[in-house]
């Protein structure tokens, strides 16, 4: 049975590494802070949907989405810490916005202030190991999400890039490429990869626009990983460079993407699926 709506695989897919996460890799993460996590992000949706009738109230998969990312990347000691992030995450959608448009991801947006005004709240980038199982994991799963969305261009960039850095970095140091491979088989490498830096309501529109984005964002990360000792390189990179994408969507300029233009090909894809196998089942 397909789901209907594109955003239905990412809860699936993000629920699941919740889950397995927590089962195979014996995360401090307790229970009640994700149930704070997803109730508070559901919570302020609805509140600020009805306020401000920007979104329709009824359409909290995105909450979702957030929260699940939120509880897979944030970690803290206390559930207020855990409802900021959630409040403040959603919150960014309604007053960061130019036009129609919000320019932060929610979840990163969540971390990062959790990071910034709470005492008690920290990201673990290794989190995952280095198991190459959790990769094809992700780059599945991932990768069936980006085709619908056509976002698998941003990944291509901001991987490529990033990993062209790290290979020069290796080879000018004169280490072993075995430490190059350490330093990308990171599951939540790949997590901010294929599931943060893709989200399509808050990137560049135009395909060359994204690109771009991406590439600049592969060089901060690679500044401040190298540089300036920042684990969490990637969350500051795309934080710092998240406004950057309006003045890009100046330059080229191209449609914005909507969820319910990707759910009508969806559902002509299926449609026409469907008809080929009656005609097939009719011969």
């Amino acid at each position: 049975m397909l789901l209907k709506d594109i955003r239905d695989y990412q809860i699936l897919f993000l629920g699941l590494f919740l889950v397995l996460g927590i089962g195979t890799r014996d995360w401090t993460l307790r229970p009640e802070l994700i149930g704070v996590a997803i109730a508070t992000s559901l919570a302020t949706q609805w509140i600020l949907s009805s306020l401000t009738g920007k979104e329709q109230v009824a359409n909290l998969r995105s909450a979702l989405i957030t929260s699940l990312g939120l509880s897979l990347l944030l970690r803290a000691d206390h559930w207020t810490t855990m409802a900021i992030a959630a409040v403040l995450a959603i919150a960014s959608k309604f007053i960061f916005r130019v036009g129609d448009k919000h320019f932060f991801n929610p979840a990163n947006f969540g971390i990062i202030s959790a990071l910034i005004l709470t005492p008690d709240a920290w990201v673990s980038p290794g989190q995952w190991g280095e198991e190459w199982w959790y990769g094809l994991l992700f780059v599945g799963t991932g990768g069936m999400i980006l085709q619908r969305i056509g976002r698998w261009d941003t990944t291509a960039a901001f991987l490529g890039s990033y990993s062209l850095l790290e290979a020069i970095r290796n080879f000018w140091l004169g280490w072993t490429w075995d430490v190059y491979w350490h330093r990308l088989m990171s599951g939540s490498l790949l997590l901010f990869a294929l599931f943060m830096i893709t989200d399509p309501r808050s990137i560049p529109n135009s395909r060359i626009g994204r690109v771009v984005w991406a590439i600049c964002i592969a060089g901060l990360t690679f500044i401040l990983r190298n540089y300036f000792f920042v684990s969490t390189a990637v969350f500051w990179a795309l934080f710092a460079l998240a406004p950057l994408s309006i003045l890009i969507d100046v330059l080229w300029l191209a449609p914005r993407f909507t969820w319910q233009e990707k759910d009508e090909e969806a559902a002509e894809e299926l449609h026409s699926c469907t008809d080929a196998i009656h005609r097939v089942s009719s011969l």
